[in-house]
């Protein structure tokens, strides 16, 4: 894994606001006394989210004051979750899952687009609105090929559908998030070929011949 440094330019400080203050301390109090460092994933997120997806240091001390943690132990948090960005991303930050169903899928595809329209890896374009960068797998294999754009997945895409769904995001249009195709959660596309009775292949009732009484 590569070296995840700070950025070089930091803002002077970081506050939380009054209402994702109030939930720190909420999800702080989940936690008996002398464990509160137990939040500092959840409060790295939160301040992640208000400072437009990506992690200054003074967030990161921020947290670290507000825990009673050692600056250096959030620091090690932070740099070790690529959850974390600790550079400025666009304003849609897509993270293209590359692991192999979604490149067998079309993951190359999808590349090509951001490529196209976005430009190298980790970089910003010049109106602010995309970055991108290659990640590792996001848990939507079955609907292969997929992003990740900021909290949000979009699945069953083609070089077309993505094309065009970046637009519609630079335009401010609404878009559909999930399967592109109109897929319900990991279900085969099409119809169901498994499962479609309610007796097995002896004639007993329930799925795949068990029993409902015995469980046999």
């Amino acid at each position: 894994m590569s070296v995840r440094r700070l950025a070089e330019k930091q803002p002077d400080s970081f506050e939380f606001t009054p209402e994702n203050k109030a939930w720190a301390q909420t999800e702080i109090a989940k936690y008996p006394p002398g464990r509160q460092a137990s939040a500092v994933i959840a409060l790295l997120w939160r301040a992640q989210k208000q400072n437009a997806y990506w992690l200054t240091k003074p967030a990161i001390e921020k947290v670290a004051e507000m825990l009673d943690m050692p600056k250096i132990r959030v620091l090690e948090v932070a740099t070790f979750y690529t959850m974390f960005n600790l550079e400025p991303v666009g304003r849609y930050y897509v993270q293209l899952c590359g692991t192999t169903p979604c490149m067998l899928r079309g993951a190359e595809e999808i590349k090509g687009v951001l490529r196209s329209r976005v430009g190298e890896p980790d970089h910003v374009t010049a109106d602010g609105l995309f970055s991108w960068s290659e990640v590792e797998c996001l848990g939507a294999c079955c609907n292969a090929p997929m992003v990740q754009i900021n909290d949000d997945y979009y699945e069953d895409l083609t070089a077309e559908s993505f094309a065009k769904l970046l637009d519609d995001l630079a335009a401010g249009r609404p878009v559909k998030k999930g399967s592109q195709i109109g897929r319900v959660s990991s279900e085969p596309v099409g119809a169901l070929t498994a499962l479609t009775s309610l007796y097995g292949a002896d004639g007993r009732s329930g799925p795949a011949s068990v029993d409902q009484k015995t469980g046999a």
